[in-house]
């Protein structure tokens, strides 16, 4: 019965140690790609949507966006956007806003979230780009939902 116990405990040391050597490779692999994290889409940009402030989603806009809202799509200068944004807000109040899925990479990144506002529920995307240090809104599609 020891030599059984004996056999067993000397099987197991010997199958851990040669698991360790490779569940350490993996985790190294793992961890390389943290030293270059992915920069979050800022959270101002949902309390913009929230609140229904143009000039306070204006701050991320690149200096020249493709904007399209309801179906109308051209490529606008950022205070060109933030008229036609805060014409948007005026028509349709917002209710609430959340984010429902983010991606990408460290240079760019996108976003999808969904509009609830007193005169009907949109989905947003949004793709941001890096630039001037910060992630800035090179594209915004604002189109109604057809629940």
């Amino acid at each position: 019965m020891i030599n059984i116990l004996h056999f067993i405990k000397f099987d197991i040391m010997r199958i851990t140690a040669k698991i360790i050597p490779f569940l350490l490779f993996f985790v190294f692999i793992l961890n390389t790609g943290a030293k270059y994290p992915v920069d979050e889409i800022p959270r101002d940009i949902a309390i913009a949507f929230k609140v229904g402030t143009a000039k306070e989603l204006a701050r991320f806009f690149n200096d020249n966006l493709e904007l399209s809202i309801t179906g109308k799509e051209d490529i606008y200068s950022k205070s060109q956007a933030e008229r036609i944004i805060d014409d948007f807000f005026t028509k349709y109040p917002p209710k609430s806003f959340e984010f429902i899925h983010e991606g990408g990479k460290s240079d760019a990144q996108y976003a999808i979230g969904k509009l609830v506002t007193f005169n009907g529920n949109f989905r947003v995307y949004m793709l941001l780009k890096k630039g001037k240090g910060k992630l800035l809104i090179h594209q915004l599609r604002i189109e109604e939902e057809n629940d």
